[in-house]
């Protein structure tokens, strides 16, 4: 469910950069020419502001200054053709319009603080979160943000789950547990959500394939045991006691 970020806009803008670059105003894609995108990108991933000389350098590096800056003067006059404001130009700044909504700024934040219940309402759904920050793109200023955004990705996903296992949302733990395990196949805290939110359920077996499917995948890949804290975890689920066969008399 989008809000929009400011009461006095009525235009909806949506950039989404996550599996791919999309924007769209109203509803409706916009298409745009590359350099446009990487421009528009590169200002939405840097909140405060950036440089105009700076940005001109990170996405022209082959050219000389004088051809890098004409070419950001050029990618700014096509983002001016969209029906809409999205980048606010100073003589040395470039800063993204605050009516632009964002997946990997807003999205992510408002699934980080959304209640249990408003997480299947969230602008950018929890599924959407196991894509890559702009997969096709190969640009050298991407790799820092990717990195920072996969770790954000990950916190966000298990909060959201540990906030459903509180609640007693059991299934949504377990598919938010294993939203984690796809982005990171390693990352032990994934897996300790799945197998804790199997056994609030009821899903022993369950919890002990996942439990298994990560020890084996952790030992073939990093020649190591899970660790005793995830060992605590499998003992005292496999200590709870069977729940009772109801005999009809």
């Amino acid at each position: 469910m989008y809000m929009g970020l400011n009461d006095q806009y009525s235009t909806r803008v949506e950039l989404r950069l996550l599996g791919g670059f999309e924007l769209s105003v109203d509803g409706v894609e916009v298409a745009m020419t590359p350099a446009a995108q990487r421009l528009l990108a590169f200002i939405s991933l840097t909140t405060r502001g950036a440089d105009r000389a700076y940005t001109a350098f990170q996405l022209w590096p082959e050219h000389c200054e004088q051809r890098a800056k004409a070419n950001l003067r050029s990618a700014l006059w096509r983002l001016g053709k969209v029906p809409t404001e999205l980048v606010l130009a100073s003589k040395t700044q470039l800063k993204l319009d605050a009516n632009v909504w964002v997946d990997v700024r807003h999205g992510i934040a408002e699934l980080a603080t959304a209640g249990v219940g408003a997480v299947a309402e969230a602008a950018l759904p929890f599924r959407a979160l196991d894509s890559d920050l702009l997969p096709d793109w190969y640009d050298d200023w991407l790799m820092i943000e990717r990195e920072r955004l996969r770790q954000l990705r990950l916190g966000s996903l298990e909060e959201a789950g540990r906030q459903s296992l509180a609640a007693g949302h059991y299934s949504r733990a377990v598919q938010l547990g294993l939203a984690v395990v796809a982005i990171e196949p390693l990352r032990e805290s994934g897996h300790r959500l799945v197998i804790e939110a199997h056994s609030a359920n009821g899903n022993l077996f369950d919890a002990r394939r996942q439990f298994d499917c990560y020890r084996t995948l952790l030992l073939s890949r990093m020649g190591c045991e899970p660790s005793d804290l995830l060992a605590e975890v499998m003992t005292t689920v496999e200590r709870r006691p069977a729940s009772p066969i109801l005999v009809a008399v």
